[in-house]
């Protein structure tokens, strides 16, 4: 059973950095959209976007694990 919470800590610890990262992506890609390099835009839009998507696999661990 502690092996089995101590990976559910991990797993929340991640689904939260990950949200975490996935703002400051968007928040570069307005800075960004802002200076005027819209591929690097795009792209940081993208890279938030596949923080969003991991998180929601990781939270589907977690919950397979209740």
């Amino acid at each position: 059973m502690e092996k089995v919470e101590r990976l559910r800590k991990k797993l929340e610890h991640w689904v939260e950095h990950n949200k975490e990262h996935a703002e400051r992506f968007r928040k570069a890609a307005r800075e960004a959209e802002e200076i005027g390099p819209v591929d690097v835009s795009r792209r940081l839009k993208e890279a938030g976007k596949s923080m969003e998507e991991a998180s929601s696999l990781l939270e589907a661990a977690r919950d397979e694990l209740a």
